[in-house]
């Protein structure tokens, strides 16, 4: 399979998206302590693009990481596990366009699940968009503050 696998539109640019690598990694965790407040460690992300089974994504623009996104098959689902966008480009699609291009390569035959902390209305809203249901919630599911999540699955 060719490193590239597709340009998707954004508002401003066309980021390349192709598979995560494992020299991403230092970009990655730049992404990740901006985004989240429990961020993974950079062994989390070791072990996910060491499984053959997954799907790791990269965003990129001129060589520069905008956005990744990391996807776990398990028995009869994929899970997506992180997506993220550095700030200054979120909003502009390309969070869209990785989860988008996730399902082309993942397929429609296994269903995905993802979890999503109940605050983060512009993340719903955009999982939403795609498709993806409200399914329940996980009481208490993120570490750093208590708060619950919201599964959410596309069949």
């Amino acid at each position: 399979m060719s490193e590239t696998l597709s340009r998707q539109p954004t508002e401003s640019a066309r980021p390349l998206l192709r598979r995560l690598a494992y020299s991403d990694l230092p970009a990655v965790i730049s992404i990740e302590r901006r985004s989240f407040p429990a961020p993974w460690s950079l062994a989390m992300f070791v072990l996910e693009l060491s499984k053959p089974s997954g799907i790791c994504l990269a965003a990129t623009e001129d060589d520069r990481l905008l956005g990744y996104l990391v996807c776990s098959r398990y028995d009869r689902v994929w899970h997506l596990m992180n997506v993220a966008v550095t700030p200054d480009h979120r909003r502009r699609g390309v969070a869209s366009g990785l989860i988008t291009r996730l399902i082309e390569e993942a397929g429609r035959e296994l269903p995905f699940t993802l979890e999503v902390r109940t605050s983060n209305r512009e993340a719903i809203v955009m999982y939403e968009r795609l498709g993806f249901r409200s399914a329940g919630v996980r009481p208490r599911y993120y570490r750093d503050n208590g708060e619950d999540a919201l599964i959410m699955w596309l069949d």
